[in-house]
């Protein structure tokens, strides 16, 4: 029987034990992972039933791992970032604020042993991860992030647990992103830092084992597979497997790329996203006369079907998934033409025209910045619901009001568009023959993350894909024909992801601390997908005629045009056949 007790000091979970080790022979650990689930709880869509991989279709899969290996011998976590990306969390975030969480009710029912903290559930703010952390915690689960820290140097969230599991003393450190402060508002975290995992993690193992004395130690972060180099401070998860000393297991997360390896004595293991795998570590451990003999360790991606959901589960939430059903069905406005999201990668499109619209409107800013979130979605026309909102916008990024000298503009576009195209090239845009284990696409894909894809509006300009990095971009002037001047500053709407990082400034080379990131920050406004929603609602239809002001947005378009025209249909067909 396991009890837990948070204290002040190190808010841990402590089982009783029994003062006995393991006893004599084989003991085998099963260790399974979810991470980047971003609210795929329920088995089908809210508006036209088709199916998708889902937690309620993964709780199936882990409960047949449970029967075959016993529960007991089962320790099973999440990585983080499960408290946005679907509506049903956005509505348990911010609609429904008095009912219990879906989200540690969910956990809770799937019966995890511990839950580590995403950089998007502290996106989601103070109200929305205490309340899901207190919530946590009445129902005896950890909620990890040793690294996320008080001023004063003290842990704000649960930093280990201690479980028994197939007859071995389990110890499991958790740990979230640490270049949060690079992307999120100071608003949303505000109070809080949050330190690099190397050497904290070694730093934090070795004092913890020195303590606890752990059979098996499990290393959960939420933080990228990375490349190994030491060079990313968001995707740690091969630096720590490479560098980390008596850790069993490292489970990372982030990247939403599906992918396990071993290293002698240590493996790591990412699910990659959306619940569309569970990852597995086996630890298998021989004792002999109270004495560890012999260590085996084997990993596995764990193929969620989609069509065998647990239907108990199901049933259980049914409610909320009416209650949300209900509420995402709720009228917007009439879209007047059917609008592709992927027609962005091409050049300007009414999908990203409309939220240009809305941050230029919203913000009366002269220029606005923006990139598309959905790779592949199409909005027919017709009526549009709050469900719609999340195909236009899929995260809860506020928007900002920002000044830029005109030369960062251009060098900032420059950085985006030398991400998205490619010279010289067969292929305009820079695309691989690949799967792209991000998404799930098959084939061909993009080499890099598309929601990095900046366009601009309010001004005039043209990208030249035969010229190099650099020289690329041409801007001629703003909307309205008034001249484009280099060294005068311009308001500047973009959203608070790329707002906080200062991602302008490091493109064109300059410093971007948090000071120089926040001065220049003039405003910040309410979440962009929200700006839609009630623009499109007090319009009550949205067509060309609202967002194809050219006066307003401008025009740009790649160069030379008929040589682009010809690459970027092959391209688009090869990436959207």
């Amino acid at each position: 029987m396991k009890t837990r007790l948070f204290t002040a000091l190190s808010v841990a979970l402590i089982l009783t034990w029994s003062c006995s080790g393991p006893s004599d022979g084989v003991h085998r650990l099963t260790i399974l992972t979810t991470n980047d689930v971003h609210g795929a709880v329920f088995d089908s869509s809210y508006v036209d039933g088709r199916t998708f991989p889902s937690m309620v279709a993964a709780s199936a899969l882990i409960d047949s791992v449970r029967a075959a290996e016993g529960r007991q011998n089962v320790l099973l976590l999440d990585a983080g970032d499960f408290l946005q990306g679907d509506n049903c969390v956005y509505f348990f975030n911010y609609v429904d604020t008095l009912s219990p969480h879906l989200c540690p009710r969910l956990y809770d029912a799937m019966r995890y042993d511990a839950v580590v903290v995403g950089n998007h559930d502290v996106e989601s703010g103070h109200k929305v991860f205490d309340r899901v952390m207190k919530e946590f915690h009445s129902k005896g689960i950890p909620f990890l992030a040793a690294n996320a820290v008080r001023e004063d140097g003290s842990p704000y969230f649960d930093e280990y647990a201690l479980f028994r599991k197939a007859g071995l003393k389990v110890l499991v450190l958790g740990f979230t992103n640490a270049n949060m402060k690079a992307w999120l508002s100071e608003s949303v975290w505000r109070g809080l830092d949050f330190l690099s995992l190397l050497p904290y993690v070694q730093e934090e193992v070795d004092r913890i084992q020195a303590r606890e004395k752990p059979d098996v130690t499990v290393v959960a972060v939420h933080s990228g597979t990375g490349r190994g180099d030491g060079g990313e401070l968001e995707s740690q998860g091969l630096d720590l497997l490479e560098s980390l000393k008596g850790v069993d297991v490292v489970a990372c997360s982030h990247d939403h790329r599906p992918f396990t390896v071993c290293r002698d004595s240590i493996c790591l293991i990412n699910s990659g996203s959306r619940a569309q795998y569970v990852a597995q570590a086996v630890v298998e451990l021989e004792f002999k006369d109270g004495q560890k003999v012999s260590k085996t360790l084997s990993t596995g991606l764990l193929k969620v079907d989609k069509n065998r959901p647990d239907t108990l589960l199901r049933a259980a939430f049914r409610p909320d998934f009416e209650k949300v059903r209900n509420f995402t069905l709720e009228p917007v406005a009439i879209l007047e033409e059917t609008v592709n999201t992927r027609d962005a990668f091409a050049g300007m499109s009414s999908y990203m025209d409309l939220i240009h619209t809305v941050q230029l409107h919203s913000t009366g800013a002269e220029v606005s910045i923006a990139a598309p979130l959905s790779v592949n979605r199409t909005l027919k026309a017709g009526q549009l619901v709050f469900h719609d909102m999340f195909a236009l916008y899929a995260y809860e990024n506020r928007l900002c009001e920002v000044r830029l000298s005109g030369s960062e503009i251009r060098n900032f576009l420059e950085y985006s568009y030398d991400s998205w195209i490619q010279y010289p090239a067969p292929h305009v845009l820079k695309i691989a023959e690949r799967d792209d284990p991000r998404t799930g696409q098959k084939g061909w894909s993009f080499v890099n993350r598309t929601y990095n894809f900046d366009s601009a509006a309010g001004i005039n300009y043209t990208v030249d894909v035969t010229r190099p990095f650099g020289q690329r971009v041409k801007i001629s002037s703003l909307a309205d024909g008034t001249p484009f001047e280099e060294d005068r500053q311009h308001r500047v709407a973009m959203n608070s992801y790329r707002a906080s990082a200062g991602s302008y400034l490091k493109a064109s080379g300059k410093p971007a601390g948090p000071d120089e990131v926040e001065k220049r920050i003039v405003r910040r406004l309410d979440e962009v997908r929200n700006l839609i929603y009630e623009e499109l609602r007090s319009r009550g239809t949205a067509g060309p005629d609202y967002y194809s002001d050219r006066q307003l947005l401008g025009s740009w378009y790649f160069v030379p045009r008929e040589q682009v025209k010809k690459a970027m249909d092959a391209d688009m067909l090869l990436l959207f056949k």
